[in-house]
């Protein structure tokens, strides 16, 4: 399982926000770009950035904050938020970012993650935002009648893979996901999922890890990282001395002679009388 760490951007600053609601933006950096470089050297393998403005708006505002970000790390970027085009998608590719989620548009409009997936294939990603079971969408402003688990199966019949599922409730509460919620999604449809909202401790990550054997491929972490409830060097860490290794088969000096090789030429071969 992955941790990835979030980076929330409402007018160019690093904010978080509780339960989505935007009366509640408290303001961490003014430096999007150095969020990004500290939670790399704390061992982050992969950036989750949030246009806020994006999702509430419909179109990306924040565009060249995410642009900084990219620029300033080594490791790939997923990015959300207003993300409701081909051409959004194609312009955001565009500055370097690794992934592309789409979230409301998912709901509203599936045609266009099927175009998306068509087109850009395993660089897009769909986000379900759910409160009480049921979608929400445009900034997590309206619900619709969506369940969690109907959309995720659009989306899987659409050719997606990978998922983002948000328990709205607990974002940002700091009170612990929804395990139930998301142990029950991640079961159910059978793709690979990433799991969103409320993680607040180390136990909260080891409680997550137990699914990864059902699909759960990662877990995103905000505002437990901004406010220290979650070192998230150490957390990292955790997860990956967690990690079973592959079992590795030890060659006997026979089995060397018994690997296939590739030759450059028939004349390479050697011959034997």
């Amino acid at each position: 399982m992955l941790l990835i760490p979030a980076i929330d951007l409402k007018k160019g600053v690093v904010v978080r926000l509780t339960q989505g609601e935007k009366d509640t933006a408290v303001v961490y950096s003014d430096d999007p770009a150095e969020v990004a470089k500290l939670w790399e050297s704390k061992g982050a393998e992969l950036i989750h950035v949030v246009d806020l403005d994006g999702a509430m708006m419909g179109y990306h505002q924040n565009l060249e904050s995410v642009k900084k970000i990219v620029n300033a790390v080594k490791i790939p970027v997923q990015f959300g938020g207003g993300v409701r085009s081909i051409r959004t998608i194609e312009e955001v590719l565009g500055i370097g970012v690794a992934k592309v989620i789409i979230g409301s548009k998912a709901a509203i409009d599936p045609n266009l993650t099927r175009d998306a997936i068509a087109k850009f294939n395993d660089k897009i990603i769909v986000g379900i935002d759910a409160k009480g079971g049921k979608v929400a969408v445009w900034g997590w402003q309206q619900m619709t009648e969506y369940t969690a688990l109907d959309l995720a199966q659009e989306m899987k019949r659409s050719g997606v893979t990978r998922i983002i599922y948000t328990d709205i409730a607990r974002d940002g509460m700091l009170e612990g996901p929804n395990f139930d919620a998301v142990r029950e999604f991640t079961q159910a449809i059978k793709l690979e999922v990433i799991a969103a909202g409320g993680i607040t401790s180390l136990d909260d990550i080891k409680k997550l890890l137990a699914f990864e054997k059902i699909g759960l491929k990662g877990a995103i972490v905000g505002k437990a990282i901004y406010t220290g409830k979650i070192e998230l060097s150490e957390a990292i860490k955790m997860v990956k001395d967690a990690q079973i290794p592959e079992p590795v088969h030890e060659t006997t000096p026979q089995d060397r002679f018994r690997r296939p090789f590739k030759l450059k030429s028939e004349d390479d071969a050697v011959k034997f009388y």
